[in-house]
């Protein structure tokens, strides 16, 4: 397995640990939480940085990479939900898009069509881990002068989730046409 692979691995070994800090109640496990979702968080530009200059894109890490950053958001969210950090609304709109564009690129698969991640998808998921990470470190270093930068963060991260998501419709639009004039064949 190369270095890439393992990173992606690594990541969604860190979920469980990332929410095992966030619940379990000892001193300063929400802090210690937020480090390790960074870290995880980080891997994923890494592995991909590292299978596209080393040429070690494969399958497994095709697969698994997206499907890690969605386990770590979706963990995230869930959780954030559960602690009463953020209301449900928003994490319903993220997690509801990326069943979307997943079930998107998988019905594009179908075809030999593949959708990569695009520069707005990019956005997406910087917009996502910081509004994360703020909202584990409660708001830091705003809370300070009072500016609720968190539920910002969150907000614009639901706008640039939603952005992105209709731009992957438009997009590939064609691959949901293929399907219905196949049906009705």
């Amino acid at each position: 397995m190369n270095l890439p692979n393992k990173l992606t691995l690594g990541r969604v070994i860190l979920i469980p640990v990332f929410l095992a800090f966030l619940f379990i109640k000892i001193p300063y496990g929400k802090y210690m939480a937020a480090g390790i979702f960074i870290i995880a968080a980080l891997t994923d530009g890494l592995d991909g940085y590292l299978a596209r200059s080393r040429h070690q894109v494969s399958r497994f890490g095709k697969l698994m990479d997206p499907l890690a950053d969605k386990l770590l958001i979706t963990a995230a969210l869930v959780s954030l939900v559960a602690l009463r950090e953020i209301h449900a609304l928003p994490a319903i709109i993220i997690i509801g898009r990326e069943f979307a564009v997943s079930g998107l690129r998988s019905l594009a698969a179908t075809e030999q069509i593949v959708i990569s991640a695009s520069s707005l998808g990019k956005i997406k998921t910087i917009t996502q881990v910081v509004a994360i990470t703020v909202i584990l470190l409660d708001n830091y270093p705003f809370r300070f002068i009072n500016f609720p930068f968190d539920q910002w963060a969150l907000w614009i991260a639901v706008f640039f989730t939603l952005y992105s998501g209709i731009d992957y419709f438009l997009r590939f639009r064609k691959v949901l046409r293929l399907d219905s004039e196949t049906e009705t064949m």
